[in-house]
């Protein structure tokens, strides 16, 4: 079907819309490619990770102080410290112990610093360790596999690589990471009114999506192509559709009915395939998903997120349709966030409506300067409340979308 037949496809509710972003996403998913872990940061694993070897590799000593061997008073022997491997210790021996370090063979205890205290001659041999505190069997001993056994997996194909997801990997032996490369974009922002710099005009208005989409959609782990200002023009439109080599391309502007709004025009023109059109959400009514053809014959489907323009609405149609996209082509997993209300919040009679607002210790609170042309609301808002057609009531459970940050 043609954009232009698409034209009469009804309204969906907004779940549905972000549901067929999702699928939609999930038939294009991209391959996997080994990386360094460095590289890997914000990408979204490709396959399980799995343990290299047990966590930790070793019974270890979780303090400083002495590893102890039966129950004291102790002789002293020496002292061991990370990354040395100790000798054998007997029954009725100690020796100072550093934490991390390598629990000796015979040892049944660590004993703090704090709790022990040494008397004798200057030689190690001729000193007694009493502790004012007896330490149980295991204590203070990290025993080996105690955080994970070789080969138990820790993490699920689709988790999205932080810090310490980076860290874990180093702890358990990986030199390389299996990623879902990311999914290219470049962002049209179209309109004949936008400024890039300086003050706004008559008729003139700066354009506020560009410098916020494209650090936000870096975040959600996109390549970005580029930015691109398109004028009010159906040729120059279509042109840029047809011949961008971006996996996803998102346009802000044009999405609705007015004179120069072109995009299903130039949609219809260059062969493209409407998903979503217009979706029961406010703000962010008139936005869209459509498959674009390949650039070249045999290449993959591209796709493309139409946003309103007004910035609020843009960025409903950026958490609906463009973010499910975007993680579903990495297999990123889709986890909900969800909170109690202590107020009710108010919705729409038929939308879905989404509300800035701020989280406290009392649940969501909405934000005033919240509509489809304002920014200052959202700058305010930990986040995005999702009230369904009626509202929530107080007491009620609420979903939360992440916000530009």
């Amino acid at each position: 079907m043609t954009a232009t037949a698409a034209r009469g496809i009804a309204v969906v509710p907004w779940p549905q819309a972000r549901d067929t972003a999702r699928q939609a996403g999930a038939r294009g998913l991209l391959p996997g490619a080994e990386t360094e872990p460095a590289d890997a940061l914000g990408q979204v694993l490709a396959e399980p990770l799995t343990a290299l070897t047990d966590l930790p590799a070793f019974d270890t000593s979780a303090m400083d102080g002495w590893a102890v061997a039966g129950p004291g008073p102790w002789r002293l022997a020496g002292q061991v410290l990370a990354g040395r491997t100790p000798p054998p210790l007997a029954d009725g021996w100690a020796t100072g112990i550093a934490t991390g370090a390598q629990l000796p063979p015979g040892a049944t205890a660590v004993l703090r610093r704090e709790d022990g205290r040494v008397s004798g001659g200057p030689a190690p041999a001729a000193r007694t360790l009493r502790a004012t505190s007896e330490p149980g069997p295991g204590k203070d001993v990290r025993p080996r596999g105690q955080e994970c056994r070789l080969d138990e997996q820790l993490l699920p194909a689709g988790t999205l690589v932080t810090a310490a997801v980076l860290g874990l990997a180093a702890a358990c032996g990986h030199d390389r990471l299996t990623v879902r490369r990311r999914p290219t974009v470049e962002l049209l922002v179209l309109g004949d009114e936008l400024l890039t710099a300086g003050l706004p005009g008559p008729g003139l208005v700066r354009d506020a999506l560009g410098p916020m989409l494209q650090p936000w959609l870096a975040a959600a782990g996109a390549e970005l192509l580029g930015r691109r200002a398109v004028r009010d023009d159906f040729g120059l439109l279509r042109d840029a559709l047809r011949h961008s080599a971006a996996e996803v391309v998102i346009t802000t502007g044009g999405t609705a009915a007015g004179p120069v709004d072109f995009l299903h025009a130039a949609l219809a023109e260059s062969g493209a395939r409407l998903l979503v059109d217009g979706v029961a959400v406010r703000p962010g009514h008139p936005m869209l998903l459509a498959e674009l053809p390949p650039v070249r014959p045999g290449g993959p489907v591209r796709h493309l997120v139409g946003l309103p323009g007004n910035p609020l609405a843009a960025v409903a149609g950026t958490v609906t349709l463009a973010l499910p996209l975007l993680h579903a082509l990495v297999g990123r997993s889709a986890a909900g966030r969800f909170t109690r209300t202590s107020q009710g919040l108010r919705g729409l009679p038929a939308d879905t409506r989404l509300l800035p607002v701020r989280l406290t210790e009392d649940g969501p609170v909405p934000l005033a300067f919240d509509g489809p042309a304002m920014l200052r609301g959202l700058a305010l808002a930990d986040a995005l409340a999702v009230l369904p057609p009626g509202g929530v009531a107080a007491g009620g459970r609420v979903e939360l979308l992440p916000v530009p940050n």
